[in-house]
């Protein structure tokens, strides 16, 4: 167990739990890089299919804490910028990890907290749960979050979190595409781990991993590009292993497990 953060599996689910509860789950580097850390570590084990990033305490991740703010005001420009590519790496981990990623949000997740919840796959939340950006408000911008906000959400309704940096409720999220589902405080721990466990055993971990990375290809590349990138990964699929097993169970009418 990490201090800051700890790593667990269960029925090749990993569970990684933020764990600076008395600092509301703040992203300072210490936690960003022990994140870090734990998600790739899950990326490369192979007997886990599944990740699922969640948090100890009342709030998921507010942000920065006070403490990080009062460092920023003495940082040299040599530090903003390693603290800067080292939270680009958390966020970027999770984006294009070959493994599915699911957010459990059980309390706010605001500014940093709300980027790292959104950047996930899945987000599962509990009705009480804000999200936000905050940034504007202090005299910041959220210059990384953006950049993955703006390809999920789109760049009007972006532009409304971003610019005011006011929060919105789970059921306002949801309904903007921010988050998934929402799910009462009593059930859902349950019902996280009965969606990844599900999907641990009824999706090919190939298939997920070849159909994110077709994502992001779809996404950032021109259309042209991207349809080439494409037929290549069609072509590739066609002949593993994981396509046979899968297509024979089809035409046998088996039920396949994975």
């Amino acid at each position: 167990m990490n201090e800051l953060a700890d790593y667990k599996t269960q029925n090749r689910v990993a569970y990684i739990t933020l764990n600076r509860p008395e600092k509301r789950n703040a992203l300072n580097p210490e936690l960003v890089e022990a994140l870090t850390d734990l998600l790739l570590r899950a990326g490369h084990d192979e007997n886990v299919k599944i990740i699922v990033l969640k948090a100890r305490g009342e709030v998921f991740s507010a942000g920065a804490d006070l403490e990080y703010l009062q460092a920023l005001q003495n940082n040299s420009s040599q530090d903003d910028l390693e603290d800067t590519i080292a939270i680009k790496e958390l966020l970027y981990s999770i984006y294009t990890l070959p493994k599915l990623v699911i957010a459990q949000v059980e309390g706010h997740a605001i500014a940093g907290g709300c980027g790292l919840a959104a950047v996930c796959d899945i987000v599962f939340a509990v009705p009480e749960a804000k999200f936000g950006y905050t940034e504007v408000k202090i005299g910041f911008v959220p210059a990384l979050v953006t950049c993955f906000l703006v390809r999920k959400l789109g760049e009007g309704r972006a532009k409304e979190m971003l610019l005011t940096g006011d929060l919105v409720d789970a059921a306002t999220a949801s309904d903007y595409g921010l988050i998934n589902f929402v799910v009462s405080k009593d059930g859902i721990a349950v019902a996280v781990t009965e969606y990844a466990e599900r999907l641990s055993v009824n999706v090919s971990g190939q298939s997920v991993s070849l159909t994110k990375q077709l994502l992001n290809t779809a996404h950032n590349l021109p259309l042209e590009d991207s349809l080439e990138e494409a037929i290549k990964l069609n072509v590739r699929t066609r002949s593993s292993a994981d396509c046979k097993k899968g297509i024979a169970a089809f035409l046998n009418k088996e039920k396949m497990e994975w």
